[in-house]
């Protein structure tokens, strides 16, 4: 009989000693002078889009002095400064290749980032990029004026825009606008700019669209009644 009393207590200060304080008893404090941690290392995957080479025209010439690239087609000039997280290496075949100089996740974020951005750079100064815009509505119009872009979109006065330098802009049967040029963000900051001024609005379309958007239309109040 005292042999189990003496077992029980046991096993109660055991459970105190994990569990800590409970019903208002004191728990003794244990001192642990080794602790082990097991260290995982976790390797980072190689970007799909990043690891591709980069194909260079023969019409497209390559400057490259240390992080930054400078490169220069028939239609224009574009150049960038890498962060350190990436390399750029040109190949003796006369492929790009952009690398991770860093195995951290910032790394693996600008890999295909950057990737892309060197693919857009050769491609827009060789070929070029455009974007195309539609303008629905009756009484929208847009003319040239020089190198300035008038819009009529139903306010009280036409919308006069400055086309910025790089860019060209032509106007086919007064409602599609073409915005091209080699830089191809400045071409979608200034299309997007363009459309700013009348989005489509969902319920008849009317505004100014990509030609490629697809404008989600709504249910007009008389089509609910019914």
């Amino acid at each position: 009989m005292a042999s189990s009393i003496t077992s029980s207590l046991q096993t109660s200060n055991l459970r105190s000693a994990f569990l800590g304080e409970r019903n208002g008893f004191s728990v003794c404090s244990v001192s642990v002078t080794h602790v082990g941690f097991l260290k995982k290392t976790i390797e980072c995957k190689e970007s799909r889009i990043g690891k591709q080479p980069i194909e260079v025209p023969s019409n497209v010439s390559i400057k490259l002095e240390g992080q930054a690239l400078e490169v220069k087609g028939p239609l224009g000039q574009l150049s960038m400064t890498y962060p350190r997280e990436v390399l750029v290496q040109k190949e003796d075949s006369g492929f790009l290749r952009v690398r991770k100089a860093l195995e951290t996740r910032r790394a693996n974020q600008m890999h295909g980032l950057f990737r892309t951005l060197t693919d857009n750079m050769v491609v827009g100064v060789s070929k070029g990029f455009e974007k195309r815009l539609q303008l629905v509505g009756v009484g929208y119009r847009a003319t040239l004026e020089g190198r300035i872009l008038v819009l009529s979109l139903g306010f009280s006065h036409p919308v006069r825009m400055d086309i910025p330098d790089g860019i060209q802009v032509k106007v086919e049967e007064n409602t599609r606008v073409v915005v091209s040029g080699y830089d191809k963000s400045a071409i979608g900051q200034f299309a997007a700019s363009i459309r700013k001024w009348r989005p489509p609005e969902p319920y008849k379309g009317k505004g100014v669209k990509y030609a490629d958007e697809i404008i989600r239309r709504k249910e007009g109040k008389a089509g609910k009644k019914k």
